[in-house]
């Protein structure tokens, strides 16, 4: 049987919701080892000038503690 742990985590992006959720598991894969999964929570954005500034995100992710 396998012990898991779920973190959660903010991260923001100019390109898109994929490219934050893409910089949240690099950010947490520094420092935590065997992630198995991201589960994205929710998303929003910022708008100036009636455009879409940032992106982002509120993830959950999992790994395996040994």
């Amino acid at each position: 049987m396998a012990v898991l742990k779920v973190i959660e985590i903010l991260a923001n992006s100019e390109k898109s919701w994929e490219d934050a959720t893409k910089k949240a598991v690099a950010e947490a894969a520094k420092s935590v080892k065997n992630i198995r999964s991201v589960y994205v929570k929710e998303q929003s954005a910022s708008v100036s000038g009636g455009e879409i500034s940032d992106f982002r995100v509120n993830v959950k992710i999992t790994f395996e503690v040994k």
